[in-house]
This record gives structure tokens, C-alpha cells and sequence, in this order.
């Protein structure tokens, strides 16, 4: 820490804004990566936000923004200049219900917005592993997916508007719940997914939807992944809108959430779909209306939960693989996504890829099939720490590759961060990446804003 610029920042700041640097705040949430900031800051307000951009910005002194400390690829590490955590910046403005709409600021947790939803009768459908944690403001930065984008879309499809402080402090507020707006290009998409590199957003008005009033929850064991894809087909076209998820987990990822767990295996397959029907409308028939829609179709070797208990046992199967996982040691995680259609090709093609490099590999593969983004995990058994990332370019190439081959992308919601930006001339034409510097150099001429995330290097 740089004891004088802490004392310039707090010349004009409240003494309580800047903060000393605790592991919290400087230890990724893989503990990959330590950040080192010269100072760190947490603004309780959106006018200190922009004293403290206007400032750097003179200065040239770096930012680096930070929610929750919850992202997986290095976006919210600092290495010199500011660490800017939100954290404070926490407040609920608003609900509209005319507008079925709430306005939030960028600190406030994403556990405490579906709160704040639900108070009102409403929903807010973003949900993620990590929402006891993470801040909307970082769900908006990266654009995360979580389990519902099947039926309600990504982070991007829920943001009505944004406030963001700009590199040199010009603050743009566009929080209106507007629900159509044809003025001009809708400056909010550059913000969205940006990973804190083009400013700070400090506050969103996001849709609300109505409460399920009924539900019906299915566990559904199939023998491979082209009849897991086979049954969304089948399933979107009889119960459409309804579909709100629809996971996909191997044997293998089964087993270690199971022993996790203490649970038993609902049935025994290959491959393992959870699907989830709701309805905002009472329905206490929609449960028998799945059972006999499976049973119609030859998908038997299904169990559909009979309680609330149940229903939470077999999210708990799905939600627990993640932390099963750290059994096996250390992994190199994909963040990946291909055309559905692509699913069952790219697994079939990859993992004996992975095993003719490296004979001991074990894949975890799961994650949204109803979407087409997997959470594709790999382990080397005799390299239990770190020391197995000595392997990532290696691996990530080999299943970057097939991801490539199947018109897939290398990021589907976990954002890129430093440890895949390398790619990004891959995955984006040159003419993008042009563009992308463009706007980077447009708003943030002096490079402060998050340097060295994102986009690759020149």
C-alpha cells in the first residue's frame, strides 16, 4: 500500500473510504490470483466515485472496479493504482411496479435484489452459484448467465438502464424504465459485459417478472447427450414459455455431488437432465402434465419431486457439483458455449482429445444445456494444487480447439478477464478488436480504466 496516496485520497474523501487491504478483497475467489493495489477505496457514494475518477484521470492512475471478489478469470485484480470496491454502494432506489422494474445500486448483492423483488410480489430471475456473494454491479460488468437464461435471457435481456461514472468522472444515468427507446445507439450494451474497462457502473434498473405460483421439478436419466437434446426439443415445443431450466449433468459429476451431498442418485445413467416447469399462475395439475409428457415419450427412467424437500434435494445434486470437485484437487475450468445442436459432437470429440495429451485426465462436465453453455472442468489426479495451471495453455488449447470447430465461443458467462484474452483474435475478426480499442480509446484515453483485462494485448 502507498501511504501518500492514501493520504491524498483521503484529503478529500471520508476517512472511512479508504480502507486497508484485506485478503478478502486481494485474494481471488480460486486464490489464483493476489492483487496489489497502491490504495484501496470504498465509496459509499456516487459523487465520491466521481472525485475519485476525475482525480486518477488527471493522474493517470489505473482503477480496477470490484463487486463481490466472486469472478474466476483475474477481472477484478489490481495490480497497482486503485482497487475500487463497490461493496458500499448498496442501496435500494427504487421499485415500479407499473414498469415491473427495480432500481439498484451496483454493490447491492444479487441474493438481496431477489429479496427486495420478492417483497414486492415479484421476481428477479438472475441466479447463480455465487448469489449469496456477488453484486449485481460485477453480474452486469461480466454479463452472467446462471441457471434461468433459458427462459428470461442473460444479465444484458434484464437491464432496462444504467448509471455509469465515466474514466473522467461525467457521470451518464440513463435509470428510466424505458421498455422501448430508439434514440441512437443504446450506449448501456457497451457497459454490459465490459469487465469494468470503459467505466464504473454504480447503479441498473433491472425487469422484474412475476412469482411461480406452481412448479414442477424433473430428474431424468438419459444415454447420451443427443437424447438429452432430443428432449428440450420435445419439451420447448409442448410446454414453451414454461421451460425455465434445463440441466445437464454427466455420471461422473453425479457421483461426486451424490457423496457430497449425502443424497442418492435419483437413477442411474450416462447422462442426467434436471428440468424445472413454472407458472405464474396456480396449477397444482402441471406436475402430472410432466409425468405423463415423459412417460408418452419413452423417458421412463425419470423421478419427479413429490414435495418442496425433494425438489431442493435434487437442486442441491446440481448446484453441489462445484464444490464436489475439490476433492480432485485444482482444475482448469472452461467457461464455454456452442449452438445446441453442436452439444453432443464437441463432448464426444474433446474429452478423447484431452486423454490422448494426457492418459490421467478426469472431466466434470455440466452445466445449461437448454442454453448450450457447459461448465467444462478438467483435472490432472497427480497435480493437486496449482501447480496444475504449469498445464492450462496446453489443455485449453486442445478444448478451446474443439470448441472453435463447433462454432462455439470460449466465454459464455464467466467474462475474460487476463486468462483468456490471448483468445480473443480468435473468437472476434480483426475488424472487431478494432473497434473494440476504438471505443476502449474513445472513452478511456489514458488506459486507467482496468488496463491489461479483456481485450489482448497489442
Amino acid at each position: 500500500m502507498n501511504a501518500d496516496l492514501s493520504a491524498q485520497f483521503a484529503a478529500f474523501l471520508d476517512n472511512d473510504e479508504v480502507v486497508a487491504a484485506t485478503p478478502d478483497l486481494l485474494i481471488d475467489q480460486r486464490r489464483r490470483f493476489t492483487a496489489a493495489p497502491d490504495v484501496v477505496l470504498k465509496p459509499k457514494t456516487v459523487d465520491s466515485v466521481q472525485r475519485i475518477m476525475r482525480y486518477c484521470f488527471e493522474r493517470k492512475i489505473s482503477v480496477t472496479p470490484q463487486g463481490g471478489n466472486t469472478g474466476l478469470c483475474g477481472a477484478a485484480v489490481a495490480q497497482g493504482g486503485v482497487l475500487l470496491n463497490l461493496s458500499r454502494l448498496n442501496r435500494l432506489r427504487e421499485i415500479n411496479l407499473a414498469d415491473n422494474s427495480i432500481t439498484v445500486e451496483a454493490g447491492m448483492v444479487l441474493q438481496q435484489v431477489q429479496e427486495e423483488a420478492a417483497k414486492a410480489g415479484r421476481l428477479f430471475p438472475l441466479s447463480l452459484a455465487s448469489e449469496g456473494s456477488c453484486q449485481i454491479g460485477g453480474n452486469i460488468a461480466c454479463n452472467a448467465g446462471g441457471l434461468n437464461v433459458l427462459r428470461y435471457g442473460t444479465t444484458r435481456d434484464l437491464v432496462l438502464g444504467l448509471e455509469v461514472v465515466l474514466p473522467d468522472g461525467e457521470l451518464v444515468s440513463h435509470l428510466q424504465p424505458l421498455h422501448k427507446n430508439t434514440t441512437g445507439y443504446d450506449v448501456r450494451h457497451l457497459f454490459i459485459g465490459s469487465e469494468g474497462t470503459l467505466g464504473v457502473i454504480t447503479a441498473a434498473t433491472l425487469k422484474l417478472f412475476a412469482q411461480p405460483k406452481s412448479t414442477a421439478t424433473a430428474w431424468v436419466g438419459l444415454p447420451d447427450i443427443d437424447s438429452a437434446v432430443g428432449l428440450l426439443s420435445l419439451v420447448q415445443g409442448h410446454f414453451a414459455e414454461r421451460l425455465e431450466s434445463f440441466e445437464l449433468v454427466s455420471r461422473f459429476a453425479l457421483e461426486l455431488s451424490a457423496g457430497y451431498s449425502s443424497l442418492p442418485k435419483p437413477v442411474d445413467a450416462e447422462w442426467h437432465i434436471l428440468m424445472e416447469l413454472t407458472d405464474s399462475l396456480p396449477n397444482d395439475s402441471l406436475p402430472d402434465y410432466l409425468a405423463e409428457f415423459l412417460y408418452q415419450h419413452g423417458f421412463e427412467n425419470s423421478v419427479l419431486a413429490q414435495s418442496e424437500q425433494e425438489r431442493r434435494d435434487l437442486w442441491q445434486l446440481r448446484e453441489n457439483i462445484s464444490a464436489s470437485q475439490r476433492s480432485l484437487g485444482t482444475s482448469i475450468k472452461h467457461d464455454i458455449a456452442v449452438p445446441i445442436a453442436e452439444v453432443a459432437g464437441f463432448v464426444r470429440e474433446c474429452e478423447p482429445a484431452l486423454q490422448a495429451a494426457f492418459p490421467e485426465i478426469r472431466v466434470v462436465c455440466f452445466g445449461h444445456l437448454g442454453d448450450g453453455s457447459l461448465h467444462y472442468n478438467t483435472f490432472l489426479p497427480d497435480v493437486m494444487s496449482n501447480e496444475v495451471y504449469e498445464y492450462e495453455d496446453r489443455i485449453n488449447t486442445i478444448v478451446y480447439e474443439h470448441i472453435l470447430s463447433h462454432k462455439g465461443t470460449i466465454a459464455a458467462e464467466h467474462g475474460i478477464g487476463t486468462i483468456k484474452k490471448h483468445w480473443i483474435p480468435r473468437v472476434r475478426t480483426a475488424a472487431e478488436i478494432a473497434l473494440m480499442r476504438a471505443v476502449k480509446a474513445q472513452l478511456d484515453p489514458h488506459n486507467i480504466m482496468n488496463p491489461g483485462k479483456l481485450l489482448p494485448d497489442a
